[in-house]
């Protein structure tokens, strides 16, 4: 199933992975726009996979996360 962009705020953005943990499955991206960086969980990657490297292009959709936080949803690596 292919995600829908449409559920994010302004569409999807490009940024690049700026950390990820491994083991915790935790990362932030940071938008190549505005500088803005966003925390996101591995789950949000949508190729399935749950690594990705750090400094990987993506782009992504930043939407309010627990506690009304923003954080980046559905990365899709441009690579």
């Amino acid at each position: 199933m292919t995600p829908s962009w449409t559920a994010g705020t302004g569409g999807p953005r490009p940024g690049t992975v700026h950390a990820f943990d491994d083991d915790r499955g935790l990362g932030t991206v940071t938008d190549d726009e505005d500088g803005t960086s966003y925390p996101f969980h591995c789950t949000a990657l949508t190729d399935g996979s749950r690594r990705v490297a750090v400094g990987t292009r993506v782009t992504f959709l930043a939407v309010a996360g627990h506690l009304g936080r923003m954080e980046a949803r559905q990365l899709r690596s441009e690579g």
